[in-house]
């Protein structure tokens, strides 16, 4: 699909009404006590699984989080990433907000798919960085298209947001889809040693927006 620039109100409107809510139930965690919601959109891959903490609507602006679904990292505890360190500050940073919204996405190594990923991870463990292994495989640095993710927060009735992220990408495709990020709230946990060439990588390869790496 190919990216168009309609006027606003045009956009809104096609924006609004390509995503639902199919699920809704209560889920307590150790952050905290969550709505959990589901999200859908046309397509089989266009699903998302939200946390929502307080009242969400059109006049609140919710601190967000839009994060890709980790396995190897946010299940397996895999620390060749910082992915399950920032689902956990984001998941304890919007357990305190007055409210705000986290969007699990399955869009798993940033866009390629778990198994293409775990093929990447063998081009890494032979010398070449995260960039580098994706592009061996025939993909993109990032894949990744955040268009759904604000179809999911216009479902909601959110039109601004406060967004955890360091990746300015995230931020030019949400304000281009319709969202208004008013701020832009770092996202930067502590990590270990094995995740800092990743890091580093992120930082000078994708334009992540990291301190003291």
């Amino acid at each position: 699909m190919k990216r168009r620039s309609p006027s606003m109100r045009k956009q809104r409107r096609k924006t609004s009404g390509r995503a639902r809510v199919v699920a809704r139930a209560v889920l307590p965690t150790r952050f905290g006590k969550f709505t959990v919601l589901g999200i859908h959109g046309r397509g089989p891959e266009e699903t998302a699984v939200v946390l929502q903490h307080g009242r969400v609507n059109g006049r609140s602006v919710p601190l967000v989080r839009v994060h890709s679904q980790c396995l190897t990292g946010d299940v397996l505890t895999s620390q060749r990433c910082d992915c399950r360190a920032q689902l956990e500050l984001s998941l304890r940073l919007i357990g305190r907000a007055r409210s705000g919204l986290l969007l699990y996405l399955p869009q798993e190594g940033r866009g390629i798919g778990l198994l293409n990923k775990l093929k990447a991870y063998q081009w890494q463990d032979r010398g070449m960085d995260t960039v580098e292994a994706n592009h061996r495989l025939g993909f993109a640095a990032d894949s990744r298209d955040y268009r759904f993710s604000a179809r999911a927060l216009w479902a909601l009735g959110v039109r601004r947001v406060r967004l955890l992220s360091n990746n300015p990408d995230k931020v030019k495709q949400l304000e281009e889809a319709g969202i208004r990020v008013v701020e832009r709230v770092p996202c930067q946990p502590r990590t270990s040693r094995a995740s800092r060439s990743y890091l580093q990588t992120k930082k000078a390869k994708l334009g992540h927006l990291l301190a003291g790496v």
